[in-house]
């Protein structure tokens, strides 16, 4: 468990792709001005993370909610809730399909505006000109991007990838910048408009939260950023997908 800022943790969890390339994923727990604490998503845990964890949060006691954000990261929805029973639960739409007897709170967070029941730490983000839950489930791109606000941190999956080499080789290797999604031509809404709303949206992105210095990226790596760096990583990386949407747009509009 590193600790990012002095009210933010992030761990790294293993997620191992058929078995063996293990892609890594991640949760992240916050301190809220109360002193308690909200965990974004959840993850497995070894004995050292889960004790840490643990001790942090008064056995779990302290913790006042869980929120996941991807509606495709569902392997650890029940063990994240068995570890903190107490604590509000919030999801997207497609985790309250796959969980219904878990006792979800609020309404699903891809809806929520700008009074949501974290408004007073957090600002959320949700890409515009995608399926949020695509009907390929192979097409993970959209997710409820958290940025916050004290810490300056993001916390992604999927929407925004970091290219980092696993294990030992990511302390020797350089990360790659923020990139988007690979499977972003999948997930663009086949309709006039989607790729100019997705490309507005990455602009707003990089100027609103300019001054972010450090993303949790789901799944590889966290990335530490210099001043200005967000914004023009991700220009850079709309950049790079420029091909992608003009090609959305000679089909669709």
């Amino acid at each position: 468990m590193q600790q990012l800022a002095d009210t933010f943790w992030n761990l790294r969890g293993v997620y191992r792709v058929g078995g063996v390339l293990d892609i890594g994923t991640q949760m992240s727990l916050v301190r809220r001005p109360n002193g308690r604490f909200v965990v974004i998503d959840g993850c497995a845990l070894d004995d050292a993370q889960r004790s840490a964890l643990l001790a942090l949060t008064g056995d779990g006691a302290q913790v006042d909610a869980v929120v996941h954000v991807h509606p495709f990261h569902t392997l650890h929805v029940e063990a994240t809730h068995r570890l903190f029973p107490s604590a509000r639960l919030h999801g997207t739409a497609r985790h309250r399909r796959l969980f219904p007897s878990l006792p979800w709170s609020e309404a699903p967070m891809e809806t929520w505006g700008g009074e949501h029941p974290f408004a007073d730490m957090f600002d959320l983000s949700v890409p515009a000109g995608v399926d949020f839950d695509c009907p390929d489930e192979r097409v993970h791109v959209a997710s409820v991007l958290v940025r916050h606000r004290h810490s300056g941190i993001v916390h992604v999956d999927d929407t925004f990838n970091v290219i980092a080499a696993p294990g030992r080789l990511g302390a020797m290797l350089p990360q790659s910048s923020l990139r988007m999604h690979p499977m972003l031509a999948r997930a663009l809404r086949p309709e006039r408009g989607a790729a100019d709303a997705y490309a507005a949206w990455a602009r707003a992105l990089a100027s609103h939260w300019a001054d972010t210095r450090i993303v949790c990226s789901a799944h590889s790596a966290v990335r530490h950023l210099p001043a200005g760096g967000f914004a023009r990583e991700v220009e850079g990386a709309l950049d790079r997908v420029s091909g992608t949407l003009e090609r959305h747009r000679r089909r669709h509009g």
